[in-house]
């Protein structure tokens, strides 16, 4: 998993027909999310960073940020992305299973979004993950994470979706995913088609990498074998459905 966004991190913002709108957009609707669960939150920890998309979007709203991701190369893109916009963010390598050990405890939110947990491809390796997640927030902050819905999914092989097109730098690329399935898992190919508009010279880029396609009540199961408390699943608050739980003072 690390080497596909090593690989991809340069690339990462073509998925978004509009990475700084995007940033704007789940900013706002993050942060709503947040202070309807955790009103007085502030230190919100991520661990899945990638290239920044929600670090950078939740800095700009205010709260103090601590990022880290399994993709070194993906780090210091978002290191860079967060110079370039003035942010202060605490951005460090760090596999979301050793996020307790590595970050410590305090935090009143920790995240993960973008559908970024079913690369863990077993329960199991996602319990510890949650367990993790658990250890790290403070009594009464809780934890916020964002998934597909495979529910909805169309499960096969051949199975494509297309990002559309997007010009950057007289540059014209061609993006699209395709679904391959064995069972609960799947193989994601991601190919982006890139034209130079001046030369015509034609170059495709291939990334490979695999996801469990684990639904929302596994997961929220998991998240209440963790430890968190008043689980639940919010939909139309965000792009893809928002799952949050919160560590109870006892």
């Amino acid at each position: 998993m690390s080497d596909f966004y090593d690989d991809f991190a340069d690339m990462y913002h073509l998925i978004f027909e509009d990475w700084d709108a995007s940033i704007e957009r789940q900013g706002e609707q993050l942060s709503r999310v947040t202070k309807s669960n955790w009103s007085n939150a502030s230190s919100l920890l991520d661990v899945s960073c990638g290239i920044g998309t929600q670090s950078l979007a939740l800095a700009k709203h205010g709260y103090q940020i601590t990022a880290s991701d399994l993709s070194s190369t993906s780090v210091e893109r978002a290191k860079k992305e967060a110079k370039a916009r003035d942010l202060e963010i605490s951005f460090s390598v760090c596999d979301m299973k050793e996020a307790f050990t590595h970050h410590g405890t305090g935090f009143d939110v920790v995240l993960s979004c973008d559908n970024s947990v079913p690369h863990l491809l077993s329960d199991e390796d996602i319990l510890a993950a949650f367990k993790q997640m658990y250890l790290c927030a403070r009594p009464g902050g809780g934890c916020l994470i964002t998934v597909r819905d495979y529910g909805i999914d169309n499960q096969g092989t051949n199975i494509v979706k297309p990002y559309g097109q997007r010009i950057v730098d007289n540059k014209r690329y061609i993006g699209l995913q395709v679904w391959d399935f064995e069972g609960e898992q799947y193989q994601l190919t991601i190919f982006f088609i890139e034209e130079d508009l001046s030369s015509r010279k034609v170059h495709t880029h291939v990334f490979r990498t695999t996801y469990y396609a684990v639904t929302t009540d596994k997961l929220l199961a998991l998240m209440k074998q963790a430890g968190f408390e008043d689980v639940k699943r919010l939909d139309n608050v965000f792009y893809q459905p928002v799952l949050v739980g919160t560590k109870v003072i006892h």
